[in-house]
């Protein structure tokens, strides 16, 4: 997924569980129904959790990439 089709970014760099998670759920609000949100996240524990987060709250997880200096980015469409 090109970078210009994420309308927010969270850079969670740093964080441990659960704050990318929280951060994401926070923050799904400020993008409309359909955009995309990016959370770059080095807590190896965030690979599994957003996905998970994204089937319990009905979003779409779309998949992983990595941030510019290689940070694993996970993408995050708003469903509702």
């Amino acid at each position: 997924m090109p970078v210009d089709a994420v309308d927010l970014e969270l850079d969670c760099r740093g964080m441990r569980c659960p704050l990318p998670v929280i951060r994401l759920a926070n923050s799904i609000g400020d993008v409309a129904v359909g955009a995309t949100l990016a959370v770059v996240a080095d807590d190896p524990a965030a690979r599994p959790d957003i996905p998970a987060w994204c089937r319990m709250r009905g979003q779409e997880y779309v998949g992983e990439d990595q941030a510019d200096d290689g940070t694993p980015r996970y993408l995050v469409r708003r469903l509702s």
